[in-house]
């Protein structure tokens, strides 16, 4: 992974240097890419997740200890006018998660905590705002919805926490909004973001106990994720 991230330093460094992104010389990079009416690309980056819990009755939280997850998927782009592009980036997002349940009667480590590891189908569609471009730069908003399939959520799975499992809802439903800037390099167009991603739905499958110490005091549980993204067209 460093050896990945330092190759992408250097590979920007170079590019930049030739590109004069931000000098007064107006030499365009990719001076017509923005014309078209379709393009297409990839991007790789990193997320951090955690969870959002309402709970029945005021108590000790439950604590989410994130670390840092990967992202990778296609674009896929509709230019609609010289400011909005409407945007498909599905892709694969690997979320490691651990809690820890505050409920006195769990007594050992094994019983209190739970390593939530996820794997999400994530289906985004979205719509990017961007100001008018200056010379090899362009700022954009970005907004809009997805849908997420869980393929490590338990949902269907008999056991619950009594027998170590925890379970989530496989479908969710999530709103999205990010800010980056598209650099446009000589050969390609390199667009860093950083995006926040935020569940409508709730997650939780609770346990069969409706007095269960780990899922009886809460009323919803919702994923919070952050991505950055390195976007290549």
């Amino acid at each position: 992974m460093r050896i990945f991230i330092i190759t992408i330093v250097l590979l920007l460094s170079a590019q930049l240097s030739n590109a004069q992104l931000f000098s007064k010389e107006k030499i365009l990079n990719r001076e017509n890419f923005d014309k078209q009416r379709y393009t297409w690309g990839y991007y790789l980056g990193f997320n951090s997740y955690d969870y959002k819990f309402d709970y029945n009755e005021l108590t000790e939280e439950i604590n989410t200890e994130t670390s840092v997850g990967f992202n990778v998927g296609l674009v896929g782009d509709v230019r609609l006018n010289d400011y909005f592009n409407l945007r498909l980036e599905p892709g694969i997002v690997f979320v490691n998660r651990t809690l820890t349940f505050p409920d006195t009667s769990l007594m050992t480590p094994a019983q209190q905590e739970r390593e939530v590891v996820s794997t999400y189908i994530n289906v985004p569609l979205l719509l990017k705002f961007s100001t008018k471009r200056k010379n090899n730069w362009k700022p954009f908003v970005v907004g809009g919805f997805s849908w997420s399939s869980n393929l490590s959520s338990n949902e269907e799975n008999p056991d619950d926490n009594s027998a170590g499992q925890f379970r989530q809802m496989t479908n969710v439903f999530n709103y999205e909004i990010g800010i980056g800037v598209d650099l446009y390099l000589f050969y390609f167009k390199f667009s860093p973001s950083i995006r926040g991603v935020f569940a409508m739905t709730d997650e939780l499958v609770p346990d069969m106990d409706v007095n269960s110490p780990w899922t009886g005091n809460i009323s919803s549980m919702q994923s919070r994720g952050i991505f950055i993204n390195f976007t290549f067209q």
